[in-house]
C-alpha cells in the first residue's frame, strides 16, 4: 500500500524551512519537495552583484543564527546557510521535484510531479514567486529590436554599460536597479503610478502596519499586494549617487507602446532605448493549486484569523506560507509555525472525526 503521509510541503525556501522544522518538532511525518537542484531556494537564482549588505541580511531561521552583513554574494551565502541548516536539522526534503498539480481524493490529497504522487492529509504550500514573473503587455512589445529583460533574469550592472536602459517599475527593485546602472550608463524611470516615498524611519511599528494592510486583503480573498508594494520607497546610501544624478527626480509617467527602437508616450513623445529593464514585480506561483479551487469570488485566496493565519479558508487541509502577509524572511519564518499548527489541527480535528463515525457505527 502507499504510503501516506501526514503533509506534505510544496517549496524548500525560508517559509518551507522553516514550516518543516516546525513540523519535525511537533511530531508531524512529512516531506518536502523543492524544484531546485540544490539548496537555496530563490536565492540561488539572484545576480551576482547582490550582496548580503544589499539586501540588509536574512531573518534566521527558527533556532539557527543567521549569516552577518557582509559584502559577500547573496546567492552564494544564502545558499549556503540553508544547506547547512537542512542538513543540522535532517530536514526530509526530496529534490529536484517539480510539482503539477495538486488534485483531491477523497480525505486525500494527491501531488502529481511527472509520474511521482505523493497522497497526503494536508499541504503546505511553499512556492513563493521567484518562478512567476510579472511582465504587463504594451502594444508593439513584439517589435522591438533591443533586448528586454526582467528581474528574474538581471545579469548584473556591466551588462547594461553604454547601453541606454529604461527601467519599468515603482517598487524597491527599480529604485535598486536605478542605483546601480545610472552611475554607469543613461537611464530614464517610467512608472504606472506616482511613487510613494517614506519620509520617516521604516520601524517595527510601520513594518506592523503595512502587513496589517496586506491582511486586509487576503482576509477578503482579494489578491494579495506584497508587503513591500505597502511600505512606500526609500533611498539607501548606495543610491544617493543615482540620486545626484537625477535619475529619480526625472521619472516620467509610463508610456502608451513600445517601437522599434524606443518606447512613445500618448502625447507623441518619442524616446530612444536599448534595452527595457522590467522590474515589475512578481506574482504567486499557485498555478499548481488549481483543482483545489481555492480561489475566492475576489480573486485571491482567503485566509483564515482574518488573515493573519496560514490556513486556506475553502480548505481546511491546505496552509500558505510566504503567501500574502509572509511573503519576507520575517514573515516566513512566524508562518512556518503557524503552518505546522495549523495541520496539527486539521489531524486531531480529522481523527476526533474518524472517532465519531467509528462510534456510531459500532452503537448503531
Amino acid at each position: 500500500m502507499r504510503k501516506i503521509f501526514e503533509s506534505v510541503v510544496i517549496g524548500a525556501g525560508q517559509a518551507g524551512l522553516s514550516a518543516s522544522y516546525h513540523l519535525t518538532r511537533l511530531g508531524i511525518d512529512h516531506v518536502v519537495l523543492d524544484s531546485n537542484d540544490r539548496p537555496g531556494g530563490a536565492w540561488q537564482h539572484r545576480w551576482d552583484a547582490l550582496t548580503m549588505r544589499d539586501v540588509h541580511g536574512v531573518a534566521e531561521l527558527p533556532g539557527s543564527t543567521p549569516p552577518p552583513l557582509s559584502a559577500e554574494r547573496a546567492n552564494s551565502v544564502v545558499p549556503a546557510y540553508f544547506g547547512t541548516y537542512e542538513a543540522e536539522h535532517d530536514l526530509p526534503i526530496v529534490r529536484p521535484v517539480v510539482v503539477d498539480r495538486v488534485e483531491n481524493d477523497g480525505e486525500m490529497l494527491l501531488v502529481r510531479a511527472g509520474d511521482q504522487t505523493w497522497r497526503t492529509r494536508t499541504i503546505v504550500n511553499a512556492t513563493g514567486t521567484w518562478t512567476q514573473p510579472f511582465v504587463p503587455y504594451y502594444p508593439g512589445a513584439e517589435t522591438f529590436q533591443g533586448e528586454q529583460l526582467h528581474t528574474h533574469e538581471y545579469p548584473g550592472p556591466e551588462h547594461f554599460v553604454g547601453k541606454r536602459t529604461i527601467v519599468v517599475g515603482g517598487g524597491a527593485s527599480a529604485v535598486q536597479f536605478l542605483g546601480a546602472l545610472a552611475p554607469l550608463t543613461d537611464t530614464l524611470w517610467v512608472t504606472r503610478k506616482e511613487p510613494v516615498w517614506r519620509e520617516d524611519e521604516f520601524n517595527p511599528e510601520a513594518r506592523i502596519a503595512a502587513v496589517g494592510l496586506v491582511e486586509e486583503r487576503v482576509a477578503q480573498g482579494l489578491p494579495p499586494e506584497s508587503v513591500v508594494s505597502v511600505t512606500g520607497l526609500m533611498l539607501r546610501e548606495q543610491e544617493r549617487e543615482a540620486e545626484r544624478l537625477g535619475a529619480y527626480a526625472t521619472r516620467k509617467p509610463m508610456f502608451e507602446r513600445i517601437e522599434q527602437h524606443g518606447v512613445r508616450w500618448q502625447d507623441g513623445t518619442f524616446e530612444p532605448v536599448e534595452v527595457i529593464l522590467w522590474a515589475t514585480g512578481f506574482r504567486q506561483a499557485i498555478q499548481h493549486l488549481a483543482p483545489l479551487k481555492l480561489r475566492s469570488r475576489n480573486g485571491g485566496i482567503q485566509l483564515d484569523r482574518d488573515g493573519r493565519g496560514t490556513g486556506a479558508v475553502a480548505d481546511a487541509r491546505v496552509q500558505l506560507v510566504g503567501y500574502g502577509p509572509s511573503a519576507s524572511t520575517i514573515g516566513a519564518n512566524r508562518a512556518g509555525r503557524s503552518a505546522a499548527n495549523g495541520v496539527r489541527k486539521y489531524l486531531r480535528n480529522s481523527a476526533r472525526h474518524e472517532e465519531v463515525f467509528v462510534a456510531g457505527a459500532v452503537a448503531g
